[in-house]
């Protein structure tokens, strides 16, 4: 059984691997319709010159990289260089708006950024000036900028050709504990939160997920297909530091409009994505087996009907013969919809609906779920064939990784995966970090055969259906400062965007009721369509300073205005937000139908 060898930083792994494969294709990209390689050989000759050319620049270790870009080859050749140049990666969402750019680079004091286009310039570039920190910005394609400012611009390609270096040459002697990025994650107190991963904890990571890969299912010529945003630390390490690990190829995918052809033409053996997912790849499935017919209909039936059982510890022995036929008929035509090789689907970033697991795993499709979060670098524990798939659980923790339950329930890890701390957040790390132990805000127990179940979530953080944190507090901040709203909650668990119950401030509704001569009857009002679009302005002010994960795009008045008296504030004049939520949550699901 092959075991990753022991590394002391992220690019020694990488070039440790481009050395190995040689020629071999490496990262993927579509053009004009073609799949097209980059080898291993040539990814790393770039990422050698992309830090020589770093350096050449003025960057000195230590110093941070902002690295701003959709997933592509270039992504992953940027955070090596950056790193490989003894800088500090600081990856941020294409989504995000020019406030959030400021926040970032001001608070991590970016010397320096990457971006891929013009487009995704045009947010970032008024933050870069205005902020005091960054001197240069280097274009992945051509940036068409009409003023510069102060700022130098560089071309990526141009940099790589001058300083042309051999890998060989380039000596990288920092060591595992030493800082290899800032990931910037939302916190309950509003603004993103840096989260600093050294390499020990990346490599942490994938060393346990190579050990799960290679006991459970044997470590061969693996295949990644690229999706979740690598800004988000779920597939910073698991899409592309450990397929680096495994040696693996990386495909790109050409966006979630195409995903599902993407599949069926790169073929992947391993797959990482977040429970939305699966949702939307099961809807389309039950859709295309319905258009099929009855029988159809039928197996599908007689298959999630028999995984469901097997789930539960009930499997009947009369099963088999049509469990056998399925295997015949009906599983390998849905095989070949995922390429036909999978080893295993890896579900993370948010969590999972059992249903969904045991829906993929009855149709014999190994399904894992995952947990964890930024602060781990971001893998936990896992679900593995070796410790039983049980779908309401999350697996036993990774290998290295010891976990406790604290007295309240709430989740504890240890190990060489936990973050060094918040960047520049001393309070906020004394919060979490304690004797070594990271307090994680998730609430849960560990079964007796070792796998954790989360229950609850201690921390206030809503989490969508695509693992993006949002602080619900933030965004309720700035809708409260508008004078339409006086009291705001937003929702958004597992969903795919933020919806919010609002109540509009009185003063403002009587004005509003004598200009329009509207009888103010406040249950009434709140199913006026020129009221409702009076407030709705109001929340669109809002979503224009927030990220598009934050917006809110729906809303409903609420009945009443929350007080201590209807327990739906707290004395300190804090929402209680199970107590809106037993009210105004089955509505507030209805806004998402």
């Amino acid at each position: 059984m092959r075991r990753l060898e022991r590394f002391d930083n992220l690019v020694q792994m990488f070039f440790a691997r481009a050395k190995e494969k040689g020629d071999a294709p490496f990262l993927w990209h579509k053009d004009e319709g073609k799949w097209r390689p980059t080898s291993w050989a040539e990814a790393a000759r770039q990422v050698a010159s992309l830090a020589a050319a770093l350096t050449a620049l003025g960057l000195k270790r230590g110093d941070r990289v902002m690295l701003v870009s959709e997933n592509r080859p270039e992504f992953c050749i940027s955070d090596l260089a950056i790193m490989a140049a003894g800088c500090v990666t600081v990856p941020t969402y294409t989504t995000n708006t020019e406030r959030d750019h400021q926040h970032i680079i001001e608070n991590s004091g970016a010397c320096a950024i990457i971006v891929s286009n013009t487009k995704l310039a045009k947010a970032l570039l008024p933050a870069a000036i205005r902020a005091s920190s960054a001197r240069m910005v280097i274009g992945m394609e051509e940036l068409r900028v009409a003023q510069q400012g102060s700022l130098e611009f560089h071309d990526w390609r141009g940099l790589i050709a001058r300083h042309d270096t051999d890998p060989r040459g380039l000596s990288c002697t920092f060591r595992r504990e030493d800082l290899a990025c800032i990931i910037y994650t939302s916190g309950t107190g509003g603004s993103p939160r840096g989260v600093m991963q050294h390499h020990g904890a990346i490599l942490h990571n994938v060393e346990a997920c190579c050990a799960l890969i290679s006991e459970d299912f044997g470590w061969d010529d693996e295949v990644f297909l690229s999706f979740l945003p690598l800004s988000h630390a779920y597939e910073h390490t698991g899409g592309q530091h450990f397929p680096i690990g495994l040696g693996a190829q990386i495909y790109y995918s050409e966006g979630l409009e195409k995903l599902a052809s993407n599949i069926e033409e790169v073929r992947p053996t391993i797959m990482v994505v977040v429970p939305r997912l699966f949702e939307v790849l099961r809807t389309r499935i039950v859709k295309q087996v319905e258009k099929q017919g009855n029988f159809a209909n039928f197996l599908l039936d007689k298959a999630v009907a028999i995984g469901g059982r097997k789930a539960a510890g009930t499997g009947r022995l009369s099963d088999l013969p049509m469990n056998l036929f399925l295997g015949a008929t009906l599983k390998p035509k849905l095989s070949k919809k995922f390429g036909g090789r999978i080893k295993a689907m890896v579900s993370g970033g948010a969590p999972l609906n059992p249903e969904v697991g045991i829906f993929f795993q009855s149709l014999g499709l190994t399904f894992l779920q995952g947990y964890g979060q930024t602060e781990a670098a971001p893998v936990i524990s896992c679900n593995r064939p070796k410790a039983g798939l049980k779908m309401d659980t999350v697996g036993p923790p990774l290998e290295g990784v010891e976990v406790r339950i604290a007295d309240d329930g709430e989740i504890l890890v240890r190990g060489e995966l936990v973050m060094h701390g918040y960047w520049r957040n001393e309070e906020e790390t004394k919060r979490v970090l304690r004797d070594g132990w990271l307090y994680t805000g998730d609430i849960g127990h560990i079964d007796d055969k070792g796998r954790i179940k989360i229950t609850d979530r201690k921390k206030d953080i809503i989490v969508n259906d695509k693992g993006d944190n949002v602080a619900p507090q933030k965004v309720e901040g700035m809708l409260t400062l508008q004078p339409e709203i006086v009291q705001a909650m937003i929702a958004g668990d597992k969903k795919p965007y933020m919806s919010a119950v609002i109540v509009p401030d009185p003063e403002w509704t009587a004005e509003w009721c004598a200009r329009t001569a509207t009888k103010c009857d406040f249950r009434e009002l709140a199913h006026d369509p020129d009221y409702k679009a009076a407030l709705g302005a109001a929340v669109e002010r809002v979503n224009k300073d927030l990220s598009v994960i934050e917006r809110v795009r729906k809303f409903l008045v609420a009945d009443e205005p929350f007080t201590i008296e209807n327990e739906q504030l707290t004395p300190s004049l804090k929402i209680r937000r199970h107590i809106l939520k037993a009210v105004y949550g089955e509505r507030l699901d209805g806004l998402y139908r």
